[in-house]
């Protein structure tokens, strides 16, 4: 397999400046990406089970991984949920997959999105990772619009090596991620 476009560009450019702007004595201690889970959690899928089929399919598309069917942990009344109902799924994506799937986020998907003015600089947890919410699947060119049965969103948590949240934005943002100008 090819090396992904963004990985090189992360050895080649953002190694270098990250060094240089933190001062690490260190190529190593650079952060780095660590992995990227895409989610998508479906509570209307208690009544109808086979949601998760087209859910599933469209997201082995968009990851071009299997994903991994998530089931309720508790049982809740209130919510018609018992334990083990299968209530979404998910895909961990690392290595090559991971820079490949960022990559056509960034430069294809995240634009596509209307009135888009760039994502918010406020979603990191404090431990330098990062979680975006969309709340439509068909940003991705491989969704085929006329297949969709159901408008769906997703979580996209990109968990790095940074240390703190500074670092972490200034990887992401040495990568192309888009963020807002406050």
């Amino acid at each position: 397999m090819a090396k992904a476009r963004l990985r090189e560009h992360y050895t080649k450019t953002v190694v270098p400046s990250l060094m240089k702007e933190f001062k690490y004595t260190s190529a190593m201690a650079v952060p780095r990406l660590e992995k990227v889970t895409v989610n998508i959690g479906m509570g209307e899928a208690t009544q109808n089970p086979k949601l998760i089929d087209s859910a599933i399919q469209e997201l082995s598309a968009i990851t071009g991984q299997k994903p991994v069917v998530t089931k309720a942990r508790k049982s809740i009344a209130a919510f018609k949920l018992r334990e083990g109902m299968s209530i979404g799924c998910m895909v961990t994506l690392r290595g090559e997959h991971m820079y490949e799937f960022l990559d056509r986020l960034m430069n294809i998907a995240l634009p596509r999105v209307r009135d888009f003015r760039g994502v918010s600089t406020k979603s990191f947890d404090g431990r330098g990772n990062f979680t975006l919410g969309i709340k439509d699947q068909l940003i991705f060119p491989e969704i085929d619009y006329n297949k969709v049965d159901k408008h769906r969103g997703m979580n996209i948590c990109i968990t790095t090596t940074a240390r703190t949240d500074g670092e972490a934005l200034a990887l992401l943002k040495l990568l192309g991620m888009p963020f807002r100008q406050n």
